[in-house]
């Protein structure tokens, strides 16, 4: 079977994008999370943190589906939807859309280059939800903010919430962050565990000067990444609920792949932040998949010019980070 794909990332966090609305591909489940598994091994010529599907949508403009590098579906992907959102845009003619996730419909948009001539995406991150049952975390409480979990560490306090994937936050300072501390809890809560039966995304900050922070995460399904779009989201408003940013205003969030900004609002006690960041092509290409042999053929490949562009925000952000002493 060919399939034509495009490979791009939002900030290092790459994706293979699969066009389900102009082809005619239909995909069984299993073929979904055989072709993630498949493609985006690292161990082979494309790679990738996962496969969005890009499939038509009775109630919005384009439908988005994330199926990350374990055959797993992720709910939502906020640097996979930027990614999506450009194609929609663009394939559409729209500045403005409506891409449906599995939990909601997000409004996306395009915005004014974050960076000079890196292309610029906003997306809708909701709904948010504070509730334990929602991540699940099993704990006899309705929810966590900013307080310990003594079976994950004796001193580090965490904040849980879904958006809608579920995210567990730390606030912490630049010798936490390079202890190996992370690593060990995220695995703990990534294997079988009681607290997390089905696993979560971990991550930990760091406040750097006023208005910026710094996201590290072990990704749900992928392990660490560049940059993880729900994860910036919900550690912006973490940061928010603790006062150290504040709500409607923008937060420079650094990552290992570069930065994006969000924004923090607030209706009647409910929350939904606003994600700024690149959508970059990297390269288009066609892949013969033998389902059978289980096994892929690049049959062409064409790069894109965007990606050395998008190199230069990246070593300013590098920068700034050496700076910060990370």
């Amino acid at each position: 079977m060919q399939i034509d794909l495009i490979k791009g990332h939002g900030s290092g966090n790459d994706f293979l994008l699969i066009d389900e609305i102009t082809n005619s591909y239909s995909f069984s489940e299993d073929e979904r999370a055989e072709l993630a598994t498949l493609l985006c091994d690292r161990n082979s010529e494309l790679g990738a943190d996962g496969i969005l599907f890009i499939m038509k949508s009775n109630r919005a403009d384009g439908r988005m589906r994330v199926f990350n590098t374990d055959g797993s579906e992720a709910s939502m992907c906020g640097n996979g939807l930027r990614l999506v959102a450009r194609y929609i845009c663009e394939m559409r003619g729209l500045s403005v859309a409506v891409i449906e996730t599995m939990k909601a419909d997000l409004k996306v948009s395009k915005q004014a280059d974050i960076y000079p001539n890196v292309t610029t995406y906003q997306v809708e991150i909701s709904p948010v939800s504070f509730r334990l049952g929602d991540l699940p975390l099993n704990l006899n409480e309705p929810n966590l903010i900013n307080e310990n979990i003594p079976e994950l560490s004796q001193e580090l306090t965490f904040s849980a919430l879904a958006v809608p994937n579920p995210h567990l936050i730390s606030i912490v300072e630049t010798e936490q962050l390079t202890s190996g501390v992370q690593k060990e809890i995220s695995e703990k809560v990534n294997n079988p565990n009681e607290l997390f039966p089905d696993g979560v995304n971990v991550s930990f900050v760091k406040s750097l000067d006023e208005e910026s922070i710094y996201v590290n995460t072990f990704e749900r399904g992928v392990g660490f990444t560049n940059a993880c779009g729900t994860a910036m989201s919900a550690s912006s408003l973490v940061t928010c609920l603790q006062g150290i940013n504040n709500v409607d205003e923008i937060i420079n969030v650094y990552n290992n792949g570069g930065k994006v900004q969000c924004v923090v609002h607030e209706n009647d006690e409910n929350y939904y932040i606003d994600l700024i960041g690149n959508a970059t092509y990297l390269y288009q290409a066609k892949v013969e998949v033998e389902w059978g042999l289980k096994t892929f053929e690049v049959s062409s490949k064409e790069s894109f010019a965007e990606q050395q562009t998008y190199e230069k925000l990246q070593a300013e952000a590098q920068a700034f980070l050496k700076i910060a002493g990370l």
